[in-house]
């Protein structure tokens, strides 16, 4: 139970105690003087004891309440200092947590965007290096392509040089060709000297210099013909018989040449002078022309279409090569990416457990805190109900001593019983004053050793009162047994009596006088000294065990 618990139980206690001497003190003391007291009502003995009774019975009822009211304070107060406890365990929680992740939760989140900053670098760099790579890839594509029609292209070339090469090789090997010697003047008719060239054929080679040579071969009459010229160049005689020669010169290529030819025949013809005629060679050598640009162009496209393979090839080495580290590149940053995707996620799971650790200290902080608001409410509803109970014991208590102020118009012969009443009623009251006592310093004993001693004074005033009390009943009995002795007829004012629990008989002392007095001389009766006695007794019984608990 708490300090707060224990100091409420115990002032409650102190304040029993001293309410139960206080109202033993009240309504045990025989007032002869009227001047300051209350008003009173006159009525009969009976109401007057019904008014007692029935104000006692509330009395009764409100310190019931109040017993229960008090329980339920007490039961209300350990909640509330318990769901203090928790509020302030968890409030501390709370804070250990939040430093503890407010940390963490800053360096996850600076990891979360360090990793998030990565990964967008990281992807960005994939996504170039795969457009590179793709760039690439597409080049090498080209560059093959380019490489296989370049190919294509020298092969191509190539052939058309090599038909080129075989044509101007076939050239320069010499043709054979139809030729006719014809008239020069009548290119229609055959010429006197075709009858030495009987085969009617020409043998026609190219020259490297894009020339031709013609060789006539002279099948007969060697002796007779002794020149032939073409455009004033001799031609070249190669005999190849007694009689027979091949005659050659060179030519541009041309379709038929004229020829200088010089006869001599004086040997069977004396009387023939030697003859110098002209006849038409009737050839074509233009055969073999552009043999040699198209052998020229076709090796020049050959070269270039070789040239462009090698250009193409070397491209496609250098666009390979590259599309190669490009590929490489695109696989290395997908890699990176894929890492820094990891460690984004993993970045982002950590801030979230930081942040969910953080959040859940923080509900338990706030659950704690709406549990002790219940508990504060539930005590603030208890201490409403233990103050209306106390005060409707006060007013209960006002009404009981209303009702005991009732002055009761008794016959004179009567006025001994009175008194002796209301000696046995103020010794049960002391009794009933002692034991609240005792009870206050028995719920003393369980709290700290300041309320036990609050206690336990309230108590040691209680028994003075009440031994106090019982001499001024004592003294009322006294007088009001001298008023009945003498026979006066006399009305006893302002006499406050407790509601008897059984009726005893009061012992009454030697009265100090036989005549009504202002104020009644008060001596101690036997009975109620004994009762005070008993209840201080009791009262330091519960204090001593509380006492040697505190000092244990």
């Amino acid at each position: 139970m708490t300090s707060h618990v224990k100091n409420t139980l115990v002032t409650t206690a102190a304040i029993a105690g001293a309410l139960a001497a206080t109202t033993l003190f009240n309504t045990t003391t025989v007032k002869a003087d009227t001047t300051n007291s209350a008003p009173v009502t006159t009525t009969t003995s009976a109401t007057k004891d019904t008014a007692i009774a029935s104000a006692q019975a509330k009395v009764n009822s409100a310190s019931a309440a109040v017993v229960s009211a008090q329980a339920a304070y007490g039961s209300a107060s350990t909640a509330a200092s318990d769901a203090a406890a928790k509020t302030a365990a968890a409030s501390a929680s709370a804070a250990a947590t939040s430093a503890a992740t407010s940390s963490a939760v800053a360096n996850a989140q600076a990891a979360a965007d360090s990793a998030a900053t990565a990964k967008s670098t990281a992807d960005a760099n994939l996504a170039k290096a795969q457009s590179t790579a793709a760039a690439t890839s597409r080049a090498k594509s080209m560059t093959s392509a380019a490489v296989v029609s370049a190919q294509s292209a020298v092969a191509s070339a190539s052939a058309k040089a090599s038909d080129a090469d075989s044509a101007v090789a076939s050239a320069e090997a010499g043709q054979t060709v139809t030729a006719n010697l014809m008239k020069f003047d009548d290119p229609t008719q055959a010429s006197a000297a075709q009858q030495y060239f009987a085969t009617k054929t020409a043998i026609v080679k190219l020259l490297p210099s894009g020339q031709v040579q013609i060789t006539i071969p002279l099948t007969s009459g060697l002796k007779y013909l002794k020149e032939v010229s073409y455009n004033g160049v001799d031609a070249t005689f190669t005999k190849t018989g007694d009689d027979s020669a091949n005659i050659t010169f060179t030519a541009d290529p041309a379709t038929s040449y004229t020829l200088a030819m010089t006869m001599d025949i004086t040997s069977v013809m004396p009387f023939m002078p030697i003859m110098h005629e002209k006849a038409l060679l009737d050839v074509d050598t233009t055969i073999f022309n552009g043999l040699l640009a198209a052998k020229s162009a076709a090796d020049a496209a050959l070269t270039s279409a070789q040239a462009a393979l090698s250009t193409a090839e070397t491209n496609a080495a250098t666009v390979a090569q590259v599309a190669s580290k490009a590929a490489s590149a695109a696989t290395a940053a997908a890699t990176v990416a894929s890492d820094a995707a990891v460690a984004a996620t993993s970045a982002a799971t950590n801030l979230t457990s930081a942040q969910a650790a953080n959040s859940t200290a923080q509900a338990a902080l706030t659950s704690a805190q709406v549990a002790q608001s219940a508990a504060d409410a539930v005590l603030a509803t208890a201490k409403a109900n233990l103050d209306s109970a106390n005060a409707a014991l006060t007013s209960a208590q006002a009404e009981l001593k209303s009702a005991q102020n009732i002055v009761v118009v008794t016959p004179a012969s009567s006025a001994a019983s009175s008194a002796s009443s209301a000696a046995s009623s103020a010794s049960s009251t002391d009794s009933s004053a002692a034991s609240s006592a005792s009870s206050a310093a028995s719920s003393a004993s369980s709290t700290d050793s300041s309320a036990a001693s609050s206690a336990s004074s309230t108590a040691s005033s209680a028994g003075s009162a009440a031994s106090s009390a019982t001499n001024s009943a004592a003294s009322t009995a006294t007088a009001t047994s001298n008023v009945a002795s003498s026979a006066s007829t006399t009305t006893v004012t302002s006499a406050v009596v407790a509601t008897p629990a059984t009726t005893k008989k009061a012992t009454s002392s030697t009265p100090a006088s036989s005549t009504t007095a202002k104020t009644l001389p008060q001596t101690g009766n036997e009975n109620q000294s004994a009762l005070v006695a008993l209840g201080l007794a009791i009262l330091t019984l519960g204090i001593y065990p509380m006492m040697k608990r505190k000092h244990a």
